[in-house]
């Protein structure tokens, strides 16, 4: 047989197929592994306590009995989330890290500030819809407002008295909270916390009078009944709290505000291990205890019906939430 003298192309080619055989060889065994066979880093991008965490918690508790492993919520609050999703942004794409993202961190934030270690539709895979959660206005008991009229009253006779708290600029808390005062003709100050937990704690230590918030970061406020509810911010009512009026129906003809919250995966995380993703939450938020412990927060699971869908849903509210944030006059910082 000829032999490729020391040198030549041919060796250097045999040298290359050594390298890459070898590497396959030592990545076998790897890929034969059942995924996930260690623990997954979930991030969160609030603090811990606020609706976005409760939301995540509900049905990863789920996901990890069908994995059979643990998933770990790394809360990251602050900066409206953007903290969170930089580390998420520079996690490696091996599917041992994915993001819970909300509405807010994952596109307003494109809006409020300057520079971002991260771009939301560059850097990540969207995997799925969680919720579309509707938002409670929700008041301190000391104020004497027991319906969005008497709120609104309130805020006339005193104009610039009245705080309002969210959970940082550009947060669905101040997007829904700004958009109920320009609609509403009034104005309260505004005042930003570093996430939904302390925004929901400004409300119920008289710190703030009202808020506008997820329904999940504030109903256990309102049944222990440090919160007065006044109204949902949905279209319609819920089935859920049946009780509580639309701010629409409540004075405010054309108010509508939701928000979403959803998972993603660094953007290169193959795809088979996206769509086990995928399939696994579908699955988990189909279960009965799931569903019932989402209905306790006044919130329906949603879903998607593949991460294709999901990111072409992601992409469209780009346009809705851009609107709001000009309402909003949010100006980047």
């Amino acid at each position: 047989m000829c032999r490729p003298f020391a040198g030549t192309p041919g060796r250097k080619l045999m040298k290359r197929f050594i390298v890459f055989a070898l590497a396959a060889c030592a990545a076998a065994p790897a890929l034969s592994q059942p995924y996930p066979s260690r623990p997954v880093r979930v991030i969160a991008a609030q603090s811990a306590g606020s609706s976005l965490d409760t939301i995540a918690r509900i049905v990863t508790g789920k996901v990890s009995e069908f994995f059979g492993q643990q998933l770990v919520v790394d809360n990251r609050g602050g900066a409206a989330g953007t903290i969170a999703l930089e580390i998420g942004a520079r996690a490696a794409p091996d599917g041992y890290t994915v993001i819970v993202g909300a509405s807010s961190s994952m596109i307003v934030s494109q809006f409020t500030y300057r520079k971002l270690g991260f771009d939301a539709f560059r850097d990540f895979e969207p995997i799925s819809l969680i919720v579309n959660a509707d938002g409670v206005m929700a008041v301190h008991p000391s104020v004497p407002a027991k319906s969005v009229q008497e709120l609104i009253a309130l805020a006339k006779a005193q104009p610039g008295k009245l705080h309002m708290s969210s959970a940082g600029v550009g947060s669905s808390s101040h997007l829904s909270g700004v958009m109920f005062t320009s609609l509403a003709g009034i104005q309260t100050v505004h005042v930003p916390y570093k996430g939904g937990g302390p925004m929901a704690a400004a409300v119920v230590a008289g710190e703030s009078q009202w808020l506008i918030a997820p329904a999940a970061s504030i109903m256990g406020h309102i049944k222990a009944g440090r919160m007065r509810a006044l109204a949902i911010t949905s279209g319609k009512r819920s089935p859920l709290l049946p009780e509580l009026p639309t701010i629409a129906e409540s004075g405010v003809p054309g108010y509508e505000f939701n928000s979403w919250n959803g998972f993603f995966a660094p953007k290169g995380t193959p795809r088979p291990i996206i769509k086990t993703w995928h399939e696994t939450i579908r699955k988990a938020l189909a279960a009965p205890d799931v569903i019932q412990l989402y209905a306790n927060q006044g919130l329906v699971p949603a879903g998607s019906a593949s991460p294709e869908e999901f990111g072409k849903f992601f992409r469209g509210d780009y346009d809705r939430l851009a609107k709001l944030v000009k309402i909003a006059g949010i100006k980047p910082e």
